[in-house]
């Protein structure tokens, strides 16, 4: 447990130091992220997910983002599962100041490896990704208008440590409500500069994102379960110029299946 700690001080440090020292423009959105999480056991170890998110901004009067998530995962040891996914985002123009001028569009490629180990009744999850992402780049028209012109390359690493702890079990011993507590850090891998070039760099920071989560989850039965979470998010915009303090309500829907022989 000693290290799992120590993982969770090195991120929160980060984000700290990162946050009291940035020169960017201070914006506040208060969001609501609808979100859904399905895995379907193809076999006893390869599965396929699917995981789809709609986020809005200030309550439901803006649109955030969407995006839609699909992923073959495979059991690789006891603790571990590695995944090769697929990811196609729309980023939308909200907030005061707005990051964006018009809507952007993402498609990313990804691998992932996650761990995940279990201290009593204390599990610890432990998921790395890395993300190639081709990132819609807005060019300013005639009319004063923003359309999409090309896709730039960036490359993304993440890192998060998630915490579960069951707070109420029923007669079989099963758990019903459970506690979970974590961080996800988001780091832009590649050229940091101050102007960065849209095409060729990662952006003007080595922080992208950092989320604080806390919340409750509980399993309807082994198949279905719900969890209502509170994220603090911090963005950071590619320019460095705007960063984003979200207070974040999340409402997920998990569902479980298998579709293996037995």
């Amino acid at each position: 447990m000693k290290i799992n700690i120590v993982k969770i001080l090195i991120v929160s440090a980060l984000a700290l130091n990162f946050t009291g020292y940035s020169q960017a423009v201070q914006s506040q959105n208060n969001d609501i992220w609808l979100h859904y999480y399905g895995k379907n056991m193809l076999t006893k170890k390869l599965s396929f997910t699917f995981e789809t998110v709609a986020r809005f901004a200030n309550g439901f009067s803006e649109k955030q983002q969407y995006f839609v998530r699909p992923s073959i995962d495979y059991q690789l040891t006891k603790h571990l599962v590695g995944s090769l996914g697929y990811s196609h985002y729309a980023t939308y123009v909200y907030g005061n100041p707005a990051i964006n001028k018009t809507t952007i569009p993402e498609n990313h490629i990804w691998i992932q490896a996650q761990f995940t180990h279990q201290f009593g009744d204390l599990k610890v999850t432990n998921r790395l990704r890395d993300e190639n992402r081709y990132v819609g780049v807005a060019v300013k028209g005639a009319d004063g208008t923003y359309d999409i012109d090309r896709y730039a390359y960036r490359n993304r690493f993440r890192y998060m440590l998630l915490l579960n702890y069951p707070l109420i079990k029923d007669e079989k011993k099963a758990t019903k409500l459970f506690g979970i507590l974590g961080d996800e850090a988001f780091f832009n891998l590649g050229s940091i500069k101050s102007t960065p070039n849209a095409d060729s760099d990662v952006g003007g920071t080595f922080m992208n994102q950092n989320r604080i989560i806390a919340g409750f989850g509980y399993n309807i039965n082994p198949h279905h379960q719900i969890q209502l979470s509170y994220i603090h998010q911090n963005v950071w915009n590619f320019t460095d110029t705007i960063e984003e303090s979200n207070p974040t309500m999340r409402l997920s829907y998990y569902t479980n299946f298998s579709f293996a022989k037995k």
